[in-house]
């Protein structure tokens, strides 16, 4: 169902949302409805005026000078009235060249925040898992040295419902909780704050994590279509990228052969093993032999035995547990590859945790990535958010809202509204189309089972070469769904989004 409301957002905002000092405003308050209290609208009375602040980095190329805006832009309804509230936190440099690019994130879920990427890759703070912070219980902020800000200005939004980012009401909330109205609103934020900044002429990305990936395209395709801005690129971090594909799809031949080569990866991560040219013959194994047999009927005799031996030597299940499942073996995976009493993490299978229900042959613990240590960066941010950029409320930051995943509407798959039937591929496609310099980088770890790079490999190599030749890129990278917690692979991936602007 089309919410007039949220895609008709009009474009009512005072002149002064979501402008940044350093583009000659005064302050960065934003002067539409005092932020809601004059009307009494609830939660709205609990966000603080846009706080405005200035910094300095220190980046491997020299100390950089740059303002952080920490604020809200408002959405309205088509009869003018405000619909909701939708936080942001900017990152401009003061001293820049005129094509410099501006870059908007977001996370995915749905129903996460930005503080993800915002604290775990780009930001110019970030929060270390290691040492005393290994489990996320002590998660001191530093600076980062590799953040994005080196190559672009940056612009973290929160959707509706996640971080401090509310609507009016309940009922108006679930209005946006939809493939359709999120990409709509999303786009109509960006559309506010490149007019409020002198933004147009300037070059604009997309970034985004997981469904932050499949929000991207849609979102990209939003802007083209209903906000006349078009982006020069996007990156996609750990995507989304069809439903059919994700965590290995149960009993779908295709989607476990595409998982299978990410199984292995784990497999040798957790031994530190890893090896290029073995992964390589696993990569050709699951596209031929393994997709063919569990294509067919299931194997028998000495030729299964020999089928199953081998899936049992890549992945470290037993023969047993291989058979069992017919050779599927991302069924197993997560609560048998690992003696009893331990279970892996689909968000990086190298990462082993204590099993919490070992009486139960399925897993139903909470996960020891998502659900542990990334918690940390909510309360690092609302933190960060108070002390270093003046944003002081009361408000929870809702780090990772379920209740936003629970009432999701896929409302833009193909056949249907399901998750399953829910792709990007059409809107990469066009897009590559019909915005010929447009670029395209996919990122991705190695050992995600949950969204296998081997996804993004099918997808491109399936692109027509005119759209895909020297624009789309797929980068591999030592780490899960959340590879840029460690060290190393957010050092390489900042490295090569250099080239990626230039």
């Amino acid at each position: 169902m089309i919410v007039s409301s949220v895609i008709a957002v009009a474009l009512a905002a005072a002149p002064a949302v979501g402008r940044d000092r350093s583009q000659g405003s005064d302050t960065g308050h934003n002067a539409s409805s005092d932020h809601g209290a004059a009307k009494g609208e609830g939660i709205f009375t609990l966000l603080p005026p846009d706080a405005v602040t200035d910094h300095v980095l220190k980046t491997e190329q020299g100390p950089l000078q740059y303002t952080a805006t920490a604020g809200t832009l408002d959405l309205h309804g088509q009869d003018g009235a405000l619909v909701a509230k939708v936080f942001y936190t900017a990152y401009r440099a003061k001293e820049r060249a005129a094509n410099r690019p501006v870059t908007f994130v977001f996370n995915g879920g749905p129903g996460a925040a930005s503080a993800y990427l915002h604290l775990g890759l780009l930001g110019p703070k970030i929060v270390h898992f290691a040492g005393d912070n290994q489990n996320g219980t002590e998660p001191a902020l530093q600076d980062n040295p590799q953040s994005w800000l080196a190559l672009t200005d940056l612009v973290l939004v929160d959707p509706v419902g996640t971080g401090w980012s509310r609507a009016v009401s309940e009922d108006e909330s679930r209005n946006f909780w939809s493939v359709r109205q999120d990409a709509a609103s999303l786009a109509k934020v960006i559309a506010l704050y490149v007019q409020n900044n002198n933004l147009a002429a300037a070059p604009k990305y997309l970034l985004g994590e997981s469904y932050g990936g499949f929000r991207a395209a849609k979102v990209a395709r939003a802007l083209k279509d209903e906000q006349g801005i078009l982006v020069s690129g996007i990156t996609m971090i750990s995507p989304l990228l069809d439903g059919r594909y994700l965590a290995g799809g149960g009993e779908d031949p295709l989607a476990a052969a595409l998982q299978f080569p990410s199984l292995v990866a784990a497999t040798m991560e957790r031994h530190n093993g890893f090896d290029a040219a073995a992964l390589a013959d696993a990569e050709r194994f699951a596209m031929t032999d393994y997709l063919v047999a569990l294509a067919g009927p299931p194997l028998t005799g000495k030729q299964g035995d020999d089928f199953f031996a081998k899936i049992a030597q890549m992945t470290g299940l037993s023969e047993e547990v291989v058979r069992r499942t017919r050779g599927f073996a991302g069924m197993a995976y997560g609560k048998e590859a690992l003696p009893a009493g331990q279970v892996l993490s689909p968000y990086d299978s190298s990462v082993s945790q204590a099993d919490p229900y070992p009486e139960y042959s399925y897993l139903r613990n909470d996960d020891a990535i998502l659900d542990g240590y990334t918690r940390a960066y909510g309360g690092a941010f609302a933190s960060y958010a108070r002390d270093d950029l003046n944003f002081k409320t009361e408000m929870t930051y809702s780090l990772l809202n379920e209740e936003v995943n629970r009432h999701w509407k896929w409302d833009d798959s193909r056949g249907g509204e399901s998750r399953v039937t829910a792709t990007v591929g059409d809107d990469l496609r066009d897009l590559l189309s019909t915005i010929p310099s447009m670029k395209l980088m996919i990122a991705q770890g190695y050992s995600d089972t949950l969204c296998p790079y081997s996804v993004a490999r099918y997808m491109i190599d399936r692109l027509p070469p005119a759209l895909s030749k020297d624009r789309v890129h797929l980068n591999l990278y030592h780490g899960g769904h959340m590879f840029y917690t460690h060290d190393e692979a957010r050092k390489a991936i900042t490295g090569d989004m250099a080239s990626f602007y230039h």
